[in-house]
């Protein structure tokens, strides 16, 4: 059983092809990497399926929501509930401190859950710093608090884009088995958009993204 479907997705900006032809599907607690040329549109991709991006053919179902039935309303509030994303700039909340950061869609799911935000913390080395504000850490520390906040509410889909660019090599390796093992233990699918080998080493499975479609 598959969790999500991607089916012959195109995304273009005018007459410029971005990529078509896309084709995959991938199952409950799946690990899957995206690699691809710069430039090939493996970030439009992954906003494709998180439905931040629209695109022009093809469908895109999860869990058995077809997204492209969706207005852009619906799909925030699917996205609230059903995704995770880790996005390369962070988009840490300046004005909040790092446990409100992480715990911020457990707020806007109405279910604030404070021992769950520590536990997350925990997870990705960040214990003791909930009350930190975000210009008080390092670029490696503000990507592992984007980490925490993608995975506190327990998402069936993870996305995540380049999560390990700004953290040493140790680092991104206990981050990545942060991300590998929430997946495998709530049985969420990880898509993970990369340029490190190391990352991609990690996946279940490598998928190499085109102009002309997806493949191995």
């Amino acid at each position: 059983m598959s969790l999500l479907v991607v089916d012959g997705l195109a995304k273009r900006y005018g007459e410029a092809t971005v990529f078509e032809n896309v084709h995959l599907t991938i199952a409950p607690g799946e690990f899957v990497a995206i690699v691809g040329d710069s430039g090939v549109g493996k970030s439009t991709l992954l906003n494709c399926m998180a439905g931040l991006d629209h695109w022009d053919a093809g469908r895109i179902v999860h869990g058995g929501t077809d997204l492209g039935l969706l207005d852009d309303a619906q799909r925030a509030l699917w996205r609230r509930a059903q995704v995770g994303f880790v996005f390369q700039a962070f988009h840490v909340l300046p004005h909040l401190d790092v446990a409100q950061n992480v715990g911020l869609p457990l707020l806007l799911l109405q279910r604030p859950d404070p021992g769950r935000v520590t536990a997350m913390l925990e997870a990705v080395g960040l214990a003791g710093l909930g009350e930190r504000l975000p210009q008080a850490l390092s670029g490696g520390q503000l990507q592992r608090v984007a980490i925490a906040r993608a995975l506190v509410h327990h998402p069936r889909l993870l996305l995540a884009d380049e999560p390990t660019g700004n953290l040493d090599p140790a680092t991104a390796a206990k981050v990545m088995a942060v991300l590998r093992d929430q997946a495998r233990s709530t049985g969420a699918a990880l898509v993970l958009v990369t340029h490190s080998d190391a990352a991609a080493a990690q996946a279940d499975r490598v998928l190499h993204l085109r102009e002309d479609g997806i493949s191995p």
